[in-house]
């Protein structure tokens, strides 16, 4: 009797141990299912920051078009016969208070240019940076007007050119002018990177 006491007793142990250890096995697993959906969650995060940043990139570049189409194609036409224009005068040299057609300076050579497609803007720089509507840099197309400071105007408007490049991705642009070098085109950068005030748009439509 003693002997079937003592077996019956291993028997009840060991049935009681199984439940122990696949409890320990399916919390293992249960673990291990959490930690898999963590990851997910860290992957999911970072395709949706992924898809969110090209919906932002899509959407201005979709503003950006939408600004260019905003123009129409008479006046579209109308900008590349500006420059065409502008373009003519290269070369030209600078004289204080001169507004063509021989020689320019730099409010009297935006105007002229202006003048010939009939706009009528201030001959004079500070107050041609009141004419149009305000653009900000990373908005500028070709014929917008911008302004800087010269070295003798202080912290105001001083010189003004014509927009002939514009990347609206960094900032970028190259512009046609009269410098005291005569009218030329140049990059906004260097000097004129540091004396950039702001852009105006004359023609809006």
């Amino acid at each position: 009797m003693n002997f079937f006491k003592t077996l019956t007793a291993i028997v009840i142990s060991a049935a009681a141990i199984l439940p122990v250890s696949a409890q320990t096995t399916a919390s293992q697993k249960a673990h291990q299912r959490a930690h898999a959906s963590q990851l997910a969650n860290v992957k999911s995060s970072k395709l949706d920051k992924t898809v969110i940043n090209n919906m932002l990139k899509e959407d201005v570049s979709k503003r950006e078009n939408d600004a260019v189409k905003g123009l129409s194609s008479e006046s579209e036409r109308m900008i590349a016969d500006l420059l065409t224009e502008a373009s003519k005068h290269i070369g030209k040299p600078y004289r204080h208070g001169m507004k063509g057609p021989n020689a320019f300076d730099c409010s009297g050579f935006t105007s002229y240019v202006y003048k010939q497609f009939g706009y009528k803007i201030s001959p004079a720089s500070r107050i041609q940076y009141t004419d149009g509507v305000q653009v900000d840099r990373k908005e500028l197309r070709k014929g917008d007007l911008v302004f800087f400071t010269s070295r003798s105007s202080g912290k105001n408007v001083g010189h003004v050119g014509i927009v002939t490049e514009a990347n609206n991705a960094t900032g970028d642009f190259k512009f046609i002018h009269a410098s005291i070098r005569g009218v030329r085109i140049n990059s906004c950068e260097g000097y004129y990177e540091g004396r950039y005030v702001g852009a105006r748009r004359v023609i809006t439509e």
